[in-house]
């Protein structure tokens, strides 16, 4: 029996076999402008805009689900904007009081603070005080921050919701409080403060868990059917597994337990190489994991993890974006994505095909066509 895209999506959360592979890649913001070309403010800062371009996107490609990046769009972002100009190259540079912006087609949009952004030292950081109760931002990138309005957080989800009713699958996104740590005290500072002051960092990851934690619960009322917890500097490349198990597992554990007790999935997106802490990932009671890098961008064999985990967890990737997608030729490309379905057909029954993380901005319209064309070929159960 043919399903719909939220069936097929559901089904392999639910580590159910659904009538073929699922299809849903994660855009990156840089990929979304390259294929839609709107205008890169207004997509940036514009719920309607941005909302219909993850529809267009989603339908375009025959994607399965719809993962919403961003929300608490601010009807008044511009308010303390003091100027706007037209660069060459379709880019626009915006002035605000203490920044400057440069929005473009290829990538995230690019940000200098007037004045350098305040360092904390962790033994003078007053937590109760210096870390707001509630969460107003995203921390996207280094220096670029996505202010969420938090009288109206979620209309994003309405207005998707609104276009595509049951047909696709919705997928919401937080940030692991592990971001908002390394955020606040710098990347260095902050992965030195866990070994010189691990006691004051635990109360700072209390905080932010507790903020984002909110967000998540009040997230789970719309109409979405999973939320993605952004955690990409959790892997081996940043952290040890053992500080894994004591600065991130327990904090998004906590958030993870919360959403699955509201009836949605969770699932974790942490790039680069996990291999050495499957299991660790899985005490989180998430649902699922996402990225799984192989080689050479992390460490993670598909096959090897849906022995370890996938009786228990679903699976979404794992195609190198960069080096199956857009570096190989046409052959390389399409025997890599074939292999990586009959992996996932093959062993695992929760999987989803994507890409390992977000889609690289200038991989090819043609190439995310030969994504869905794939599996209707080769994804049948």
């Amino acid at each position: 029996m043919k399903l719909t895209s939220k069936e097929r999506v559901n089904n392999a959360m639910n580590l159910q076999k659904p009538d073929r592979v699922p299809l849903m890649c994660q855009f990156s913001i840089g990929s979304m402008l390259q294929q839609l070309k709107p205008d890169p403010v207004e997509f940036w800062y514009n719920k309607n805009v941005f909302a219909d371009g993850l529809v267009e996107l989603c339908r375009r490609f025959k994607f399965d689900g719809i993962l919403v990046s961003l929300h608490g769009h601010s009807e008044y972002w511009n308010k303390e904007l003091k100027e706007r100009e037209v660069l060459d190259g379709g880019k626009q540079k915006l002035v605000f009081e203490n920044r400057t912006e440069v929005h473009s087609f290829d990538d995230l949009p690019f940000v200098t603070f007037l004045e350098d952004k305040k360092e904390f030292d962790i033994e003078e950081l007053d937590v109760e005080n210096d870390i707001p109760s509630v969460i107003d931002y995203i921390p996207v990138s280094n220096n670029l921050y996505f202010q969420l309005d938090t009288s109206n957080l979620f209309e994003i989800f309405d207005i998707v919701y609104q276009k595509v009713g049951e047909e696709y699958s919705i997928h919401g996104e937080i940030t692991s409080p592990f971001d908002y740590f390394l955020d606040l005290l710098g990347h260095q500072n902050g992965l030195i403060s866990l070994i010189m002051a691990p006691e004051k960092c635990k109360l700072i990851l209390d905080r932010y868990t507790n903020g984002i934690l909110d967000i998540a619960i009040k997230m789970c009322k719309k109409n979405i059917d999973a939320i993605k917890i952004s955690s990409p500097f959790a892997g081996m490349g940043f952290i040890s597994s053992e500080q894994y198990q004591e600065f991130v597992l327990p904090y998004e554990q906590k958030i993870i337990s919360a959403i699955r007790q509201k009836g949605k999935h969770a699932y974790i997106h942490t790039c680069g190489s996990i291999g050495d802490r499957l299991e660790l990932m899985r005490q989180s009671n998430t649902s699922g994991l996402e990225c799984l890098d192989p080689p050479p961008i992390g460490n993670v064999d598909l096959s090897d993890a849906f022995k370890r985990i996938g009786d228990d967890l679903f699976i979404k990737g794992n195609i190198d974006s960069v080096n199956s997608l857009l570096f190989a030729d046409d052959k390389k490309a399409s025997n890599d994505v074939r292999q990586i379905i009959e992996i996932g057909k093959t062993k695992g029954k929760g999987f989803i095909l994507s890409t390992a993380c977000s889609i690289a901005p200038m991989v090819s319209k043609e190439r995310l066509l030969m994504l869905s064309q794939m599996v209707e070929k080769y994804g049948q159960y």
